[in-house]
């Protein structure tokens, strides 16, 4: 009896001396990514709620040629409201989310990335037809204390869909196979 007693005493002080685990970041990166997909879902909607983001939030422009390096929500909502009355967007899957890290320390912060492929449709007019495009994206949103989008970026070759997208057919008439 002395002997189970002892083995359960030095079970006890063993298991109270382990390190406790921290998933403060883990259970950061849940809340985010549930914020993310409803974000993804709303802008495939064209309904985008912009109260998930932060007042001083930053979006970095990748875009070929921008004359800014970032730009403000109240211009990304401007931004917004122009793609959506060009473009229908459709994302074609479930998007594979992953947590970022901290860029100084390398550890896990809450942050979410995503990868995501998406059809861009430009809509048929009295004089064209629809065309549509697919891009692959890589997209993250950091989160600031309050759980609220603080800085986002998105990669994906824009500069390519949109050439596709724009550009208009070339035909050639009779005349024009005749002469080659």
């Amino acid at each position: 009896m002395k002997t189970i007693c002892s083995l359960l005493c030095i079970a006890l002080l063993f298991m109270s001396c382990q390190e406790k685990v921290d998933n403060t970041a883990e259970l950061k990166f849940e809340a985010n990514s549930k914020t993310v997909l409803a974000n993804l879902q709303q802008w495939q909607d064209e309904n985008l709620d912009y109260s998930v983001y932060a007042d001083d939030f930053v979006l970095l422009e990748t875009m070929f040629g921008a004359e800014k390096d970032s730009i403000s929500l109240e211009e990304m909502k401007e931004s917004d409201k122009r793609s959506w009355e060009y473009f229908d967007f459709k994302m074609l899957n479930e998007p594979v989310l992953l947590p970022g890290v901290n860029p100084d320390t390398k550890e896990p912060d809450g942050s979410v990335r995503h990868y995501s492929t998406w059809e861009v449709t430009l809509p048929a007019t009295d004089s064209t037809e629809a065309k549509s495009g697919k891009i692959k994206l890589y997209e993250s949103f950091d989160f600031n204390d309050e759980g609220k989008i603080a800085f986002q970026q998105i990669y994906g070759d824009f500069t390519g869909l949109l050439n596709h997208l724009m550009k208009k057919e070339e035909t050639m008439d009779n005349e024009d196979m005749a002469e080659e």
